[in-house]
């Protein structure tokens, strides 16, 4: 079965009501994951938010549509925090920040 975000005007837009502030591009790492399929880019995710010091942030570039409920699982059940996402002609962008 396939989740997939609940489709709205502003989804259609690119920016999704509760997808928080645009990402900037200042990430202290980007990790692409495109072409990957859950949970693969959460895991990677993972490590790559291990490696990083505290306040590091990481941007994540997805295209699995599950990718935003999977972040926002994962963020919301560990230490790490969702910045914002977005959507841009099919490639999901999350900014997930290492506390402290």
């Amino acid at each position: 079965m396939t989740r997939s975000p609940p489709a709205s005007p502003e989804h259609a837009a690119g920016r999704p009501p509760d997808a928080g502030p645009a990402i900037p591009p200042d990430a202290d790492e980007t990790l692409d994951v495109r072409g990957l399929m859950c949970p693969l880019p959460v895991l990677k995710a993972r490590k790559a938010l291990k490696r990083l010091g505290s306040g590091a942030t990481l941007v994540v570039l997805a295209t699995d549509p599950a990718a935003v409920i999977d972040f926002k699982h994962f963020c919301g059940t560990t230490r790490f925090e969702l910045e914002g996402w977005q959507e841009d002609a099919g490639t999901y962008a999350f900014r997930i920040r290492v506390p402290g």
